[in-house]
């Protein structure tokens, strides 16, 4: 990398617009964008799917396609403007001086190519470095990204590693050519949250030790909290606000950022009195982009005749950092009034078990294959002595990595698997060994389930309506056509979609409108259990917050039973009134929601806890990032399950961690911990989040949004 003056840009992105040509003719993705990244600087750049964050990143590689061209503006790198480049003059540069991570590893990654190879080849082509010595960088950039055992990861072929370890390689191949910006495109998105946490530090670390200047496209504010030291907010292809980290937490001054902060979980969030505040109305389609303000459709403080009257530029905010918000009314709003709700919400009353697990079991055999591995079938034990019963009206949610079992034990209890041994019961019948197709139609319809993804799960060729009425039909809900019907048209009141969508196929619905249709499908039958698993993961922060208040709502009319299966933990302390932790196939924890997130923690809850981003500048985080994978459910360790990544394992006299399956044990109030460690050292624990005071004792700013 050659040595670049400190003072001025790395990229300047100036009023760059980007279209893409269709048949249909020129549709907008980008207008009027711009940004400066400084030498070493990190800036986030977030917003909701489809407000150009990615557009931009291509735009600054250059690599719009075939139908994507830049109408306006100038991307200029180390003062080079990148649209009048040649082919040959950006080729030298891409990969090189600037290099970019996919939200997918996999789609960076050559499956037929050992992983050494695939590293060398970055310096061997860009830098005509030797071979000996491209695989010694390679090396030391494998022991950079922290994966163990470089020597065996650099002879392994992709297919052979996790998908974080995937993901690492592809960050240790972005930096083999050491490129001046590094540009992530949600590179964490697919990864569990304590796989994320070490890729964050990962990120952070490398940014210092190469001096490397990053442009972090997220959805996820917390994570660019952690990551970045400025941001820029998009909205329908715009920059609306843009300044250092702090100055855009503490003092927002764009209505849209505000909106985003109260829809997502924050610590000071409260299902009753401060619950999440969906953004109103729906994200504009780049033909149907409103006159003036793009959010003023959407912005609780509009005014007509103002905000509609002109194109609104970006403005400065005095006494801050390069801080700028695209918003006319910025002086005239009350920025620091905290979000009320119109009305406190009463708990759901939590009434008799209707749920009951004891000592469940689901193991899986594999069966040997004399072409892989020969000898003995193997056994995987995905769900190992799950106890537990859930309530009426209680919101239970079930955490842990991926491969720690959530999924097979709903599946079990769903009648999709059979459970090796132990016992289900539903109300007063015994469900365990009866698979789906011999369960009668009762206990189907009262047990739902919505899936993590709305797409995989609506018939694409049947409209919404019809699927709706073929739920009923099933469930033997209504004893006509018109009945149906009827009922169809209620279901869809009930999960706030205008009657008119009966008529309208999936393909012309958004994420979270077919989140909608699933789980108004899942309510049919009156449902009484309903298993989410991960049902809002895929949707935007503002979809999100609508979806998860629809499913509280419901569950107050309905007095619902929720099982809400997830990784993510601010919207778990957020709805749920007990948790339940796995690792492993165990049940490592088990509690109310304030038992499960104040000390004593299981080692792993602690970990999982501190591996969560919080989008809040008033709260202090303790940083815990496990060391090393989940074990193999087919090769689990001796004694128990969390000992090979567990930073309390030497305060347990002998080797019993390694020996034995600790007992769970029961703690003051309910609270079980399956733990070795003693009572005196569990008490010791300190918090994981703390908030942080100011010398008058308030809280920090930043907690009033």
């Amino acid at each position: 990398m050659t040595d670049w003056d400190k003072s001025k840009p790395i990229l300047e992105i100036d009023k760059l617009s980007i279209s893409f040509f269709t048949r249909g003719g020129e549709i907008p993705a980008v207008m009027d964008f711009s940004c400066t990244v400084m030498p070493g600087e990190a800036m986030g750049l977030v917003g909701e799917s489809g407000c150009g964050k990615s557009t931009v990143a291509l735009g600054v590689m250059q690599d719009l396609g075939v139908n994507g061209r830049i109408t306006g503006g100038t991307i200029r790198f180390k003062g080079r403007d990148l649209n009048t480049m040649s082919a040959a003059e950006l080729a030298k540069i891409r990969g090189s001086e600037i290099a970019m991570i996919y939200q997918e590893p996999m789609a960076s990654l050559n499956p037929a190519m050992k992983i050494g190879r695939q590293l060398m080849e970055v310096p061997m082509i860009h830098q005509k470095m030797q071979a000996t010595e491209a695989r010694a960088r390679a090396r030391q950039l494998v022991a950079d990204v922290r994966l163990p055992d470089p020597d065996r990861i650099l002879d392994a072929y992709p297919h052979q590693l996790s998908g974080g370890q995937q993901q690492r390689i592809v960050i240790a191949m972005a930096l083999m050519a050491n490129p001046a910006l590094l540009i992530l495109d949600e590179p964490t998105t697919a990864l569990d949250v304590t796989v994320e946490a070490g890729i964050v530090d990962l990120v952070k670390d490398l940014g210092r030790k190469y001096g490397t200047s990053m442009l972090f496209i997220s959805h996820n504010l917390g994570l660019v909290m952690e990551t970045c030291n400025r941001l820029c907010v998009m909205y329908s292809g715009e920059a609306v606000e843009t300044g250092a980290i702090r100055d855009v937490f503490n003092r927002m001054r764009h209505p849209y950022t505000q909106a985003l902060f109260r829809a997502i979980p924050l610590p000071s969030a409260d299902k009753g009195s401060r619950p999440l505040r969906a953004i109103p109305g729906n994200f504009p389609l780049p033909h149907e982009r409103p006159k003036g303000c793009n959010f003023g459709p959407r912005c609780d403080y509009f005014q007509q005749g103002l905000c509609d009257a002109q194109e609104i530029p970006m403005l400065g905010i005095a006494g801050d950092d390069r801080h700028g918000s695209r918003c006319l009314r910025v002086d005239q709003i009350d920025w620091d009034a905290a979000w009320s709700s119109d009305r406190e919400r009463a708990a759901t009353p939590i009434g008799e078990v209707v749920l009951k697990m004891d000592d469940l079991r689901k193991y899986y055999e594999v069966a040997a294959s004399s072409l892989f591995s020969g000898g003995d079938p193997k056994v995987v034990k995905a769900n190992e002595t799950l106890s537990f019963d859930a309530r009426e009206g209680e919101t239970l949610a079930i955490v842990g990595e991926s491969g720690c079992g959530k999924s097979t034990f709903a599946k079990v209890l769903m009648g999709l698997e059979t459970a090796t041994s132990g016992k289900i019961m539903l109300f007063d019948e015994n469900v365990q060994s009866t698979p789906i197709q011999h369960r009668n139609t009762d206990t189907v319809s009262t047990l739902q389930m919505v899936f993590q993804n709305p797409f995989d799960t609506l018939n694409p060729s049947m409209t919404v309506g019809a699927q709706i009425v073929r739920a009923l039909e099933i469930f033997k809900v209504g004893k006509t056509t018109s009945e149906r019907e009827q009922r169809m048209l209620e279901l869809l009141d009930l999960v706030k979609l205008p009657r008119a969508f009966a008529t309208r196929m999936p393909r012309q619905l958004s994420g979270g409108q077919k989140q909608r249709v699933g789980i108004a499908r899942a309510f049919a039958g009156d449902a009484k259990v309903v298993v989410a698993d991960e049902p809002v993961s895929a949707l935007d922060v503002s979809v999100q917050a609508a979806v998860t208040e629809l499913l509280m709502d419901i569950q107050r009319k309905n007095g619902t039973t929720l099982l809400f299966i997830s990784h993510d933990l601010s919207i778990v302390r957020y709805l749920s009134d007990r948790v339940m932790v796995m690792y492993l196939g165990h049940v490592v924890e088990l509690g109310t929601t304030d038992q499960v997130f104040a000390p004593p923690y299981h080692p792993y809850t602690e970990a999982l806890l501190s591996a969560v981003p919080v989008a809040d500048t008033s709260v202090v985080k303790k940083r815990i990032v496990l060391e090393g994978d989940i074990p193999s459910a087919m090769n689990p360790p001796p004694g128990c399950p969390f000992q090979t990544r567990c930073r309390w394992k030497s305060e347990v006299p002998g080797n019993l961690c390694e020996t034995e399956v600790p007992p769970m044990r029961n703690l003051a109030g309910g609270h079980q911990i399956k733990c070795h460690l003693a009572d005196d050292i569990l008490a010791r624990m300190e918090p994981v989040f703390t908030i942080a005071r100011n010398e008058a004792g308030e809280a920090a700013a930043g907690s009033s949004h």
